[in-house]
C-alpha cells in the first residue's frame, strides 16, 4: 500500500492485476485508547496466523504518522524494522496463531487531513475508509482482512462524557482522576476501514423499534448540544430505511443498536462504519427553519445509503479497492430505489429518476470523456481516494439497474438472496455479485449474456447509440436501426460492444397516441413499450401494424447510461414533449429542444451573442407544460429549467465559456419575459402550501414557485419593474421555511438586484450561529450569476470573512468549489484570474487536506476543450500546481493525468 511520497520519489501505481491474498490473517483485535487531543495512546493486541495459501514471508503492517513505542510477539520483545512507512516483522511463528502487541501514539489535534483519528469541535472522530486506519495503529490496512474487534476507550469524563465505538456496549465505568471508560464489542467480523470511535460532548435522540422478525433495536442519533431539534427527520429516515430493507430484500438489522453521529468536519458525506455511522452534519441536521426541501431529500437518501451499507458493504465487503463499486454502485442503486419507493405518486418516482439521471449526465459523462476516465472497476490507481467518483457510484448504480432491468424486480431480489447466501461475511468482487444475480435467474438475458455484460465493469467511456428509423406506410412497418460505439479513453483505445437494454416506444406523429408495438415475427401480444437488448455493434428491430407515421421514444426511463444520437426534427420533439407517456423522455425532449436552440445561438456570429435563442414553437411548448392542468409541479420545474452551462459545454467540441454563459442567460431572460404572465400565474398558484411538510408534492410546489419567482425577478431586471423584486424581498422576510426564504434570496442575488445586499445582510444576521445555513449564504454568493466579472472579487472578500475557515471542508466547498467547480461563467475569465485563484487554493488546500484539494483540482479536467485564451491559461495553471515539489499523491495524480497527452 502507498504512503505519501517525498519530493524525489515517483508515486507508485497500484494495479488490479497485481492483487495477491494477504500473507497473514488477523482473527481478533483488542484496541485500547487513552484519548488525549495532543497525544493519544493506542495499544493494539492482535491474534494472527499465516495464510497457508501464500508462501511464508515477512509481516508488513501499514502505518502513517505514528510514533512507535513497543512491539511484542507472544509477550516478548522482537526484532523489527521500519521500511517506507511499514512495520516489518520477519521472525514470526510458522505454525498456529500468535499474539502481536503494538503500542503507538498519535496527535489527533494536528490531524488536518481528517483521516484516521482527529479532533473536531473538541470531540474525537475517526475516518478510516479507504486507508485511514493506518494513521491510528499499524495494521494490515486492506479490505480483505476481516477480524473481530473489541475496543476500550478511556478519556476525561467531563470533557468526553460520551464514548462510542462499533457494536454493542459491554462494560462502562469510572476510573481515577476524573476519567471513565467504555468497552465495545462488535459481534461481526469487519475490515479495519469500518472501524470507528467517537468521544465528546454529545446529546442523543433515540428510538426503540421492533423489526418484522420480532427483534428489538435501539436507534440513536448523536449531535452537539443545541442541535437536537434538527434530528427528527434523520431518525425518521433511519426508521424508514430499516423497514424498507427488510420488506424489499429481507435484510434485517443485525445489531442491538445502530448509531449515527454528526460532525461538521468531514471529508465525505457520511461513513458506514459498522453500527456507528459518522455523518457530515449536512446530512443529519434539518428543520424547516434551517434546511431546504433538497436538504430533507438528501438526508433521507444518505441516511438510507449508509444504513443499506450494513449489508451491501459491511456484511459483504470488497476484496480490494478496485472492487469499490461492488458496495458503492449497489448501495447507490438501493438508496435510489428506497427514495423512489417512498414516493406516493408515480409522477414523483419519475421526478426522482430524472434528478438522478441529470446528476449522472452532468457529472459522470464528462468524467467518462476526460483525463480521469476509468472503468466502473478501475485497473490501476496512485491514490485510491481519487476514485471515489461519480463513475464508481452513479454509473455503478446504473450498471446494477441494468441488471434489474434484465432479470426483473423479483428476479433481482432473488439474486440478492443468493448473493448473501454465498458470500455473507466475505470480501468478494464485482464478478461474484454479477454471477449471483445471473445464477438466480438462469433463463434471463443477463445469464445468457453475462461475460459480455461485464464489459460495463471493465470498459471506460460513455457508449453512443446512433439510431435511425424507416417507416413504410404501405407495409405499415417501422424499422429502428441501432449502431453502438464508445470513444477511446486513457489506456483503452478500442472497445468491444456492450449489452445495452433499450426501452422504447412509438408515439403517433399525428395523433400523439402511444402506438401498440407488435414485433415482426413475434406472436406476443402488442404493448406500448418494448425492451430491446442490443448486443452487436449494429442491429435492427422492426414493428408491424404501425398505422401512422411514428415518432420513436428511445431509451425510456434512461434504461442504459448511453448517449442517444437521433436526428429528431423540432416537430418530433414537440410531439414527444406533449404526448410521450414516458416522463423521462418527455423531459428529455424539452432538454433537446433547449439545447438545440443554445447550440445554434452559440454557433452564430459573435455579434448576435446576446440575441434570443428560443424559437416560438419551443416557447409555446414550454408555456403549455407550465399551464398543464395535471402535470406534477416538480416535473414542470424540471422541464422549464434550461440545460446547465456545463452540460451545454459537454455537447461542444470547442468551448467558449463566456459565449455559453451569455447565450444561456439570454435564453433565460427570453423565457422569463415571454412567459411573464404564465410565471405570475405559476407563482400565485403554488406559493401557498399550508403548514410545512417536506413531502414530494409540497416540495414540488415550492420548487415551481421558486423558479417562477426567479423568472419574474429576471424579467423585472430587463423591464425595470420594481414590483416583483419587492415581492421577493417581502417573501424572503416573511417565509416560514428555509426553502421559500432561500428561493426568494436566490432570486434577488442571481438577478443582481439592489435588494440582494440588505437581504444577504439580514440572512447572515438571522443565521450567523447556524453553520450549515452559513454554508448556503457563502455558496450563493460564490455561485451567483456573473455580470461583468463581479463574482471573483466577491469570492476573494468571502475568503477574508471571519466566518470562513478553509480547514473546514464544508466551508471550503461552499466558497471555493462553488466558484471554481460550479460557476463556469464566473470562473473562466479572459484575464485568467479565475485559474490563478484556482491554483492558489489547490496549493493551499493540499498543505492542509490533500483529499479535498484533489477534488478541487478536478475543476480543470476538461481544459483541453477550451478555446483560447482560456486553454493556454488553464494549462499554465495546471503546470504551476504540478511543479510543486512536495505535492500530495492525491493532487499530483489528478493534474498529471489532466496534463498528459
Amino acid at each position: 500500500m502507498l504512503l505519501l511520497r517525498d519530493a524525489n520519489t515517483p508515486a507508485a501505481v497500484i494495479r488490479r492485476e497485481d492483487y495477491s491474498a494477504p500473507a497473514f490473517w488477523i482473527d481478533t483485535v483488542h484496541l485500547s485508547f487513552d484519548l488525549d487531543a495532543a497525544k493519544t495512546r493506542v495499544l493494539n493486541k492482535m491474534t494472527l496466523r499465516r495464510n497457508p495459501d501464500v508462501p511464508a514471508q515477512a509481516l508488513r503492517l501499514d502505518g502513517d504518522e505514528l510514533n512507535l513505542a513497543r512491539v511484542l510477539v507472544n509477550g516478548a520483545g522482537t526484532s523489527f524494522k521500519l521500511d517506507a512507512g511499514q512495520l516489518v516483522l520477519e521472525n514470526l511463528p510458522l505454525e498456529g496463531s500468535f499474539e502481536l502487541e503494538i503500542f503507538t501514539t498519535c496527535a489527533p489535534a494536528k490531524n488536518t487531513k481528517l483521516m484516521g483519528l482527529y479532533v473536531s469541535n473538541d470531540s474525537f472522530f475517526t475516518q478510516c475508509e479507504a486507508e485511514g486506519f493506518r494513521r491510528i495503529t499499524y495494521y494490515l490496512d486492506r479490505p480483505d482482512v476481516m477480524a473481530s474487534f473489541t475496543v476500550t476507550l478511556r478519556a476525561d469524563k467531563a470533557k468526553y462524557p460520551v464514548l462510542l465505538s462499533n457494536g454493542n456496549l459491554t462494560e462502562q465505568g469510572d476510573l481515577e482522576d476524573g476519567r471513565h471508560f467504555a468497552t465495545w464489542v462488535d459481534p461481526h467480523r469487519k475490515p479495519c476501514y469500518l472501524f470507528a470511535l467517537v468521544a465528546g460532548q454529545l446529546v442523543c435522540r433515540e428510538q426503540r423499534i421492533t423489526a418484522r422478525n420480532g427483534r428489538e433495536h435501539l436507534l440513536q442519533v448523536y449531535v452537539r448540544p443545541g442541535d437536537m431539534d434538527k434530528t427528527e427527520h434523520a431518525m425518521a429516515s433511519l426508521i424508514n430505511s430499516v423497514i424498507w430493507d427488510e420488506a424489499r430484500f429481507g435484510l434485517a438489522l443485525d445489531l442491538e443498536r445502530f448509531m449515527i453521529v454528526a460532525t461538521s468536519d468531514f471529508n465525505m458525506g457520511a461513513m458506514e462504519n459498522k453500527g456507528l455511522n459518522v455523518f457530515n452534519t449536512k446530512y443529519v441536521l434539518a428543520n424547516q427553519a434551517t434546511a431546504t426541501d433538497i436538504d430533507f431529500a438528501n438526508i433521507e437518501s444518505v441516511v438510507g445509503h449508509e444504513y443499506f451499507h450494513n449489508w451491501t458493504g459491511n456484511r459483504i465487503t470488497c476484496r480490494d479497492w478496485f472492487q469499490l463499486s461492488l458496495k458503492e454502485g449497489l448501495t447507490v442503486f438501493r438508496d435510489q430505489e428506497f427514495s423512489m419507493d417512498l414516493c406516493a405518486e408515480p409522477s414523483a418516482r419519475a421526478v426522482k429518476r430524472i434528478e438522478d439521471v441529470r446528476v449522472l449526465r452532468t457529472n459522470q459523462f464528462p468524467e467518462d470523456a476526460g483525463p480521469m476516465a476509468h472503468p466502473v472497476r478501475p485497473d490501476s490507481y496512485i491514490e485510491i481516494n481519487n476514485f471515489y467518483t461519480v463513475t464508481i457510484y452513479e454509473k455503478g448504480a446504473e450498471v446494477v439497474r441494468m441488471m434489474q432491468t434484465l432479470v426483473g424486480r423479483a428476479g433481482f431480489a432473488k439474486g440478492m438472496t443468493l448473493y448473501f447466501a454465498r458470500h455473507d461475511g466475505s470480501a468478494v468482487t464485482c464478478d461474484d455479485f454479477a454471477q449471483a444475480i445471473a445464477d438466480a435467474n438462469p433463463d434471463s438475458a443477463l445469464s445468457k449474456l453475462l461475460p459480455q455484460f461485464k464489459r460495463w465493469y471493465s470498459q471506460a467511456g460513455t457508449p453512443r447509440l446512433a439510431t435511425t428509423t424507416h417507416y413504410d406506410a404501405a407495409a405499415q412497418t417501422c424499422t429502428l436501426s441501432f449502431a453502438q460505439s464508445c470513444p477511446a479513453t486513457p489506456g483503452q483505445e478500442a472497445k468491444e460492444p456492450f449489452v445495452i437494454p433499450v426501452s422504447l416506444g412509438l408515439v403517433g406523429a399525428s395523433s400523439g397516441a402511444a402506438l401498440p408495438l407488435q414485433l415482426q415475427g413475434s406472436s406476443a401480444a402488442a404493448s406500448d413499450s418494448h425492451l430491446f437488448v442490443m448486443t452487436q455493434a449494429a442491429e435492427s428491430i422492426t414493428f408491424e401494424n404501425v398505422l401512422e407515421e411514428p415518432v420513436p421514444s428511445i431509451l425510456r426511463g434512461f434504461s442504459a447510461p448511453v448517449i442517444v444520437d437521433f436526428e429528431y426534427t423540432d416537430a418530433q420533439l414537440l410531439t414527444l414533449l406533449a404526448n410521450d407517456p414516458d416522463p423521462f423522455n418527455r423531459w428529455e425532449a424539452s432538454q433537446r429542444l433547449a439545447l438545440r436552440c443554445a447550440i445554434a445561438s452559440i454557433a452564430a456570429d459573435a455579434v448576435t451573442t446576446g440575441t434570443e435563442g428560443l424559437d416560438d414553437a419551443t416557447i409555446a411548448a414550454m408555456r403549455s407544460v407550465l399551464r398543464h392542468p395535471t402535470l406534477d409541479a416538480a416535473f414542470k420545474e424540471l422541464v422549464l429549467t434550461l440545460p446547465s452551462e456545463s452540460y451545454i459545454a459537454e455537447q461542444l467540441d470547442l468551448v467558449d465559456p463566456q459565449r455559453i454563459h451569455a447565450v444561456r442567460e439570454a435564453m433565460r431572460e427570453q423565457l422569463a419575459s415571454e412567459l411573464a404572465a404564465d410565471w405570475q400565474w405559476a407563482y400565485e398558484a403554488h406559493c401557498q402550501n399550508g403548514g410545512y411538510r417536506p413531502d414530494t408534492l409540497s416540495s414540488g410546489r415550492r420548487a415551481l414557485a421558486g423558479l417562477a419567482l426567479s423568472m419574474l425577478c429576471l424579467a423585472a431586471r430587463r423591464s425595470g419593474d420594481t414590483v416583483w423584486p419587492g415581492k421577493a424581498y417581502q417573501r424572503f422576510k416573511d417565509a416560514d421555511n428555509m426553502t421559500d426564504r432561500f428561493n426568494a434570496l436566490s432570486a434577488l442575488v442571481h438577478t443582481g438586484h439592489a435588494l440582494a445586499t440588505p437581504a444577504l445582510a439580514r440572512f447572515h444576521s438571522l443565521f450567523k450561529a447556524e453553520e450549515l445555513v452559513l454554508d448556503k449564504w457563502f455558496a450563493l454568493q460564490a455561485g451567483c450569476t456573473d455580470r461583468g466579472g463581479q463574482v471573483l472579487p466577491a469570492v476573494r472578500q468571502l475568503l477574508k470573512h471571519p466566518d470562513f475557515n478553509i480547514r473546514n471542508p464544508n466551508r471550503a466547498r461552499s466558497v471555493i468549489f462553488s466558484y471554481c467547480s460550479a460557476n463556469p461563467g464566473a470562473f473562466h475569465r479572459t484575464d485568467a484570474a479565475g485559474y490563478v485563484f484556482w491554483a492558489d487554493q489547490v496549493l493551499a488546500l493540499d498543505a492542509i487536506n490533500p483529499q479535498v484539494a484533489a477534488r478541487l483540482a478536478r475543476a480543470l479536467d476538461r481544459w483541453k476543450k477550451l478555446v483560447e485564451p482560456y486553454r493556454n491559461a488553464a494549462c499554465e495553471a495546471l503546470k504551476r500546481v504540478a511543479a510543486k515539489s512536495d505535492l500530495s499523491n492525491d493532487v499530483r495524480e489528478v493534474v498529471s493525468r489532466a496534463l498528459a497527452d
